[in-house]
């Protein structure tokens, strides 16, 4: 078996023309502020790639750069300057933060109607009670290639690989509000490799790269890879194992292409959808 290849970067290409259609029908610009501490360099590169995609579909979006040496409260100053600011509809700090800052402080800090990351502890109360709000932006992108994968969900057995707040729980709340049979696992789990076995979907976020082997696939399962991670030769592999996993799988996502530009165009749908419920 030769597995599909399931191409992020046309689905995401494809949002994020709907999104720039929707947008231009607007009589508003939807502003996307996104906040950044210190001068880590994967850091910046993303930031510059979502301040550039932003600005392609027509959005206000500015980054605010902060020092290294920014203080907790300085940080919670400017998060609490911009949820005032009627012209931002969406504010994104990005992570990681110095240690002398408190993330949970600041997530907790950004207007939930503002919180496009959708790590608000708000929303995230609201994803697992099935209540709309905003989603985090890696999952749902997941949600997204599934849907275009042609995957059949109701009643399909999912393993979710990794608890993390940022992607495996609401990752695992999704597959639940589609209709799943949900299984999360981690490192601490039982015979790891049996468990994902049973999975008609799998869905690796751990960040270890190649975790996932081929003879943890079972025949037919669709393969989602959240991970990305740079190896000591400078190659970006995934926390799945590809050549061996695509032997076994039905559809996979490749690293990189896969994932990775969904949770940019992702990002740019949760500022459209708050920037539409804020402004009525």
């Amino acid at each position: 078996m030769t597995a599909r290849i399931i191409d992020g970067k046309t689905v995401a290409a494809a949002l994020r023309e709907t999104i720039a259609a929707r947008a231009a029908t607007l009589s508003f610009r939807p502003g996307l502020r996104v906040v950044r501490v210190g001068e880590d360099p994967a850091s910046g590169v993303y930031v510059r790639n979502k301040d550039k995609a932003a600005r392609q579909v027509g959005f206000d979006s500015a980054t605010i750069a902060l020092p290294e040496t920014t203080s907790e409260a300085e940080l919670l100053a400017v998060v609490a300057r911009l949820n005032a600011d009627d012209a931002v509809d969406g504010i994104l700090v990005q992570l990681p933060l110095p240690p002398q800052i408190r993330a949970d402080r600041v997530i907790a800090a950004v207007a939930p109607e503002k919180d496009v990351d959708g790590f608000h502890p708000l929303n995230a109360g609201r994803l697992a009670s099935g209540q709309p709000g905003l989603v985090p932006c890696t999952p749902k992108g997941v949600m997204h290639l599934l849907k275009a994968s042609g995957a059949a969900l109701p009643g399909a057995r999912a393993v979710v690989l990794g608890r993390s707040n940022i992607v495996g729980r609401p990752m695992a709340q999704l597959l639940l509000a589609a209709d799943c049979t949900v299984t999360v696992v981690h490192s601490r789990t039982r015979d790891l490799p049996a468990e994902c076995r049973r999975a008609e979907i799998l869905i690796a976020a751990v960040g270890r790269p190649e975790m996932v082997r081929g003879d943890w696939v079972e025949d037919g399962a669709t393969v989602i890879d959240v991970g990305i991670n740079r190896l000591e030769d400078g190659r970006l592999v995934g926390d799945v194992a590809f050549a061996e996993a695509a032997r076994h799988a039905e559809a996979i996502t490749p690293v990189p292409g896969g994932v990775g530009p969904m949770t940019i165009a992702c990002l740019l749908e949760n500022t459209l959808d708050a920037a539409l419920a804020r402004r009525g």
